[in-house]
């Protein structure tokens, strides 16, 4: 079966070892996805940060021959509960009519101290798209 791997540009894939996104056959796993721009900076926003994961994980799916349309899962790391209103309103933004399955949890912290959100998804790709290659 054919394994995809996507990437961000990210220097950390390599050091690390890890992609942006791995489709296999028809799924595909987002990795945890921060709000960083491309030039470093983060919005100190909650709902701009979760809208910036999101447009990230976009790029990936669409990579993969994917849209938010295939997302069955998502998962949430907040470090502050008091957060999850404005980022869940993104995610309802995101996913209103698809509704995947979701878990948000509340952690000590994430990598980057500026980040308030990272977000991972799982999607299914539906129909006879084909990986990009």
């Amino acid at each position: 079966m054919h394994r995809q791997l996507i990437s961000s540009g990210s220097p950390w894939e390599l050091t690390v070892g890890y992609s942006r996104a791995v489709r296999v056959g028809k799924r595909l796993f987002v990795a945890g996805t921060a709000p960083q721009f491309d030039d470093g900076s983060c919005t100190p926003d909650p709902a701009l940060q979760a809208r910036r994961c999101l447009e990230i994980i976009g790029k990936a799916l669409a990579e993969a021959g994917a849209d938010f349309a295939d997302v069955v899962r998502t998962r949430i790391y907040l470090v502050d509960a008091a957060d999850f209103g404005p980022i869940s309103a993104v995610h309802g933004e995101f996913f209103h009519d698809v509704r995947p399955a979701n878990t948000t949890v509340v952690v000590a912290a994430l990598l980057d101290t500026r980040w308030k959100v990272e977000i991972e998804v799982e999607a299914v790709i539906l129909g006879d798209r084909s990986p990009i290659s």
